[in-house]
């Protein structure tokens, strides 16, 4: 039986080797395209191709790990594995659209997305689902939930989703931070030697920007921290059955960064001083808050972690997040922005 704090741990190894391989490798121009496949030929013979990112590589990685650490935290609640891949698959069918439906509203770009207006869609729909969950679960004969410790696991969920979200941010270039020359000499001495340098035209810093080449803050690689150490700690909090704490440490850390980070981004954010996006966290914090304070108080039984891991390991749940890796790694992986000439050859000297 693993106890809480090896867990913990086990999680802070396995995601502080992955984040620091990842700052020092993703900004370069090697990791931007995981694949082209050739779909259409033109009148030279050359082929016509599709790319695939690594930015929709990390997106999947990072929402189907999010979506595994919930249906173990759900399950350590003891609430039924079927139970829980309904309410995921419910709040996802509003939140992944949202990520696209929001960025075209702010920003006015179609062929963009946010993971903050998707996020600030699920602070609003996901207590509704629970709730309309519970109005008719006695009906089916199914338990209700309880609803403060749910919410608890699907805001963890969602900050490791965050945290391992932005390497997919530095893959693509995008979500970058200002140059670090401008920023104020205090953050300067602070950052010392740990900034991001970008290479190549296609990555969002180049051609939105001109910043290919230049020291700039890394904002992703600090919005990333920020999310994994916030994650772990209300991780910890959750398996000790402190609910309310657990909730409020995710999103006043994750919206509250939010706030703050966007001063040192550097990406479009749509228009006027303060964006849309900080009034999105400032406003998931006051939610949050209205929410605990109007949920009545529930007695969740003791999470108990070895049924949680048991749970994930279901053929069922298993085959559940891979079809939904796939899902989502072509839905964020097949780039808009850019395409690809392929031609092919053969060596000759090995026929």
């Amino acid at each position: 039986m693993i106890s809480s704090e090896a867990f913990v741990l086990s999680l802070a190894l396995f995601i502080g080797s992955l984040v620091a391989w990842a700052f020092k490798r993703l900004p370069d121009e090697r990791w931007q395209f995981l694949a082209s496949v050739p779909i259409m030929k033109d009148a030279n013979g050359r082929w016509h191709g599709l790319n695939f990112t690594y930015y929709g590589l990390l997106t999947a990685n990072a929402l189907v790990f999010g979506v595994a650490l919930l249906i173990v935290l759900l399950g350590a609640l003891h609430i039924a594995t079927t139970v829980t891949l309904a309410l995921i698959l419910a709040v996802l069918l509003f939140c992944l659209p949202a990520a696209r439906w929001v960025a075209k509203l702010v920003e006015g770009k179609t062929c963009t997305f946010t993971v903050a207006g998707a996020f600030f869609v699920g602070i609003f729909v996901t207590p509704a689902v629970l709730y309309a969950f519970n109005l008719v679960s006695p009906g089916i004969g199914l338990r209700p939930v309880p609803i403060v410790p749910v919410l608890a696991a699907v805001m963890i969920a969602y900050t490791f989703g965050e945290g391992l979200g932005r390497l997919a941010c530095i893959s693509f270039g995008c979500c970058y931070g200002v140059s670090l020359s401008e920023a104020h000499p205090i953050l300067q001495k602070l950052l010392g030697h740990r900034y991001f340098v970008f290479s190549g035209k296609m990555k969002k810093i180049s051609y939105a920007s001109g910043m290919e080449g230049m020291q700039v803050i890394p904002i992703q690689a600090m919005t990333s921290l920020v999310n994994i150490l916030a994650g772990l700690a209300a991780t910890f909090l959750f398996l000790k059955g402190v609910f309310g704490v657990a909730f409020m440490v995710t999103i006043t850390l994750t919206q509250g960064w939010r706030t703050i980070s966007e001063t040192l981004r550097a990406d479009y954010r749509g228009k006027g001083r303060v964006s849309a996006y900080q009034i999105m966290g400032i406003l998931a914090i006051a939610l949050a808050l209205v929410l605990l304070h109007l949920l009545p108080a529930e007695h969740a039984t003791a999470p108990d972690l070895s049924e949680g891991i048991q749970a994930a390991w279901r053929p069922a749940v298993v085959l559940f997040l891979q079809g939904l890796w796939v899902i989502v790694f072509v839905l964020f992986g097949k780039s808009m922005v850019t395409g690809a000439e392929i031609s092919f050859h053969l060596h000759h000297d090995r026929i």
